[in-house]
C-alpha cells in the first residue's frame, strides 16, 4: 500500500523517541540514523519526518484524546506499539492534510503488517475512525494547548513566568518554525536575494526554506543557519581586530562565526572531536578563521587570559521545543537539577580566565531558572570582582521585553521581533517567535 512504509516507519521513530529516549535528530539523520528511516526515498523520508514532528508536538492532545475514548488500558506488553501507531494515525486525522480514510486504513494496515499486534486491527480501526467522527470536539477542548507540555514542565514555566505567559510558551510549541539566519555582512541584501524577512535584529527569516543548501549564498558562505535568539549572545560582547575572545562549548559554531566576522580573534573549545569537525566545516565554507581546541573545559587551561570570555554551556534545551519538540519527552527535572551543578562549574572555570577589565557572558538555551538566572546571581554573589553590566534593548534589535528585572536578556518563544523590511504576505504562526534563552553579561573589575 503506497505510503504505509512511512507510517510504519513514522510510528518506529516515535517508540524511539518516546520510550528508548533517543533523539529525533540521530534518528533521521541521513547517514548514520535509524535504519528503516534510511531506507525510503526522500518523498517517504519526507513525509514520515513531518508525521512524527506533528505527534510530538500535539502529543498531549492526542494522548488526552485517545484515552478517552479506550474502555481499558493498552496491554502492557504490545501497548508501546500499538500506542506509536495510534498516535501517528491521529496525527494526520487532526491535524494533517490527509484523507481520513487513508490515515484509518493505513493505520490499521500498519497494525496488521505487525505479527505482535496485528490481533488490535479491530481496536485501531474503530479509534481511528472515532477521531475522525469527533475530531471538531477533540479539537474544540479548552486546555488542549496546555496539555502538550508534560505536566512538571508546564508548572515550572507557570511558577517563573505565570499562567498566561506559561500558555503562550505551550502555544508557540505547536508550530513548526521559520528558518533563520546570520549574516556574514549585508542582512539586507541577503534578505532580498532569497526572498526572506530582516528582522529588526538583524537576523534573516524565510518562511518556506526548502533545501538550505540550494538557497541563494549557501555555497559562497554568506550566511549560516542560527536562530534569531541564539544569535543575541555573542552581539553582548565588545570585539575588535586586536580582541582575543573565547568561545567554550562552541560547536556547531554559530556564535564563533559572529565572533570572527566580528574582527575577532576566536578560540573555539568544544569536547566532541565530532562537533568540532562539523564546526570546522561551518568556518571553512563561510572562509572564516578561528583557533580550535578540542577540550573539556572543566581540565583545560588556556596559556593567558582572553579580552573576553564566551560560555554557551549545556543545558536542558527547554527553550528550544519549538525546533525540537522531542525535548519534551527525553528531559526530567533530575536533568535539569544534574545540568544546574555542571554549568556552575563550568562559570566558576570560565570566570578565571577573562582579563580585568574583561567581558564574560553566559547563556543558555533554556527555560528554567536554574540554568539562567540562578547562574548569573550566584556568580555575583560569589565573585566580588564581577558585576552584571546590564543588557540595553537597542543592542538586542530593541526588544525591551526581553531584558529582565536583573538587566539580563530572556527570551521566551513567543517573543517577536519588528521586521525591517516587507513581510512575506503569508499568515503562518511558525513565522514568528524565538527559542527560549538567557543571556547575562558581566564585566571584570579591572
Amino acid at each position: 500500500m503506497p505510503g504505509l512504509q512511512a507510517r510504519r516507519t513514522a510510528a518506529a521513530l516515535l517508540r524511539k523517541i518516546v520510550d528508548g529516549r533517543v533523539p529525533f535528530d540521530a534518528l533521521v539523520d541521513e547517514a548514520n540514523g535509524h535504519r528503516e528511516f534510511r531506507n525510503l526515498d526522500s518523498r517517504d523520508r519526507a513525509l514520515a519526518r513531518t508525521i512524527v514532528d506533528t505527534a510530538l508536538r500535539h502529543r498531549g492532545e492526542i494522548e488526552s484524546a485517545l484515552a478517552a475514548r479506550l474502555d481499558k488500558p493498552l496491554d502492557a506488553r504490545t501497548g508501546g506499539a500499538i500506542s506509536a501507531i495510534l498516535h501517528v494515525g491521529a496525527a494526520q486525522i487532526l491535524y494533517m492534510d490527509v484523507p481520513d480514510h487513508a490515515a484509518v486504513n493505513l493505520a490499521v494496515s500498519a497494525t496488521e503488517s505487525d505479527r505482535r499486534i496485528r490481533n488490535a486491527r479491530g481496536l485501531v480501526n474503530s479509534l481511528m475512525r472515532r477521531m475522525a467522527r469527533e475530531r471538531a470536539e477533540i479539537l474544540a477542548r479548552p486546555d488542549a494547548v496546555r496539555r502538550n507540555a508534560p505536566d512538571w514542565l508546564y508548572d515550572r514555566w507557570c511558577t517563573f513566568y505565570g499562567d498566561e505567559a506559561a500558555l503562550r510558551i505551550a502555544e508557540a510549541h505547536r508550530y513548526r518554525p521559520a528558518l533563520d539566519l546570520s549574516a556574514k555582512s549585508g542582512p539586507g541584501a541577503i534578505a532580498e536575494a532569497i526572498g526572506g524577512i530582516l528582522l529588526q535584529s538583524g537576523t534573516v527569516r524565510l518562511i518556506n526554506a526548502g533545501r538550505v543548501s540550494a538557497l541563494p549564498g549557501y555555497q559562497d558562505g554568506s550566511w549560516w543557519v542560527q536562530d534569531a535568539a541564539a544569535a543575541l549572545p555573542a552581539s553582548l560582547i565588545e570585539t575588535g581586530r586586536n580582541m582575543r575572545v573565547a568561545d567554550l562549548c562552541a560547536a556547531p559554531g554559530g556564535k564563533s562565526a559572529q565572533l570572527a566576522a566580528s574582527g575577532a580573534q576566536v578560540t573555539a573549545v568544544d569536547l566532541s572531536a565530532n562537533r568540532l569537525k562539523r564546526l570546522a566545516g561551518n568556518l571553512d565554507r563561510l572562509k572564516l578563521d578561528a583557533h580550535l581546541v578540542r577540550a573539556d573545559i572543566l581540565e583545560w587551561q588556556p596559556d593567558e587570559p582572553f579580552d573576553a570570555v564566551l560560555l554557551d554551556a549545556p543545558c536542558s534545551a527547554t527553550g528550544t521545543i519549538r525546533r525540537h519538540p522531542d525535548i519534551a519527552c527525553l528531559k526530567s527535572p533530575e536533568d535539569i537539577a544534574t545540568l544546574a551543578a555542571l554549568q556552575a562549574r563550568m562559570l566558576a572555570r570560565a570566570a578565571d580566565w577573562v582579563k580585568p577589565g574583561g567581558q564574560l557572558v553566559y547563556c543558555t538555551c533554556s527555560l528554567e531558572p536554574e540554568e539562567g538566572e540562578y547562574q548569573a546571581a550566584a556568580l555575583v554573589a560569589g565573585r566580588s570582582d564581577y558585576t552584571i553590566e546590564p543588557v540595553r534593548a537597542e543592542e538586542i534589535g530593541g526588544l525591551e521585553e526581553a531584558v529582565n528585572s536583573d538587566s539580563c536578556l530572556r527570551t521566551l518563544p513567543f517573543m517577536n521581533f519588528e521586521t525591517t523590511s516587507a513581510e512575506t504576505g503569508q499568515d503562518h504562526d511558525g513565522s514568528k517567535g524565538m527559542d527560549g534563552f538567557f543571556a547575562a553579561r558581566f564585566r571584570r573589575s579591572g
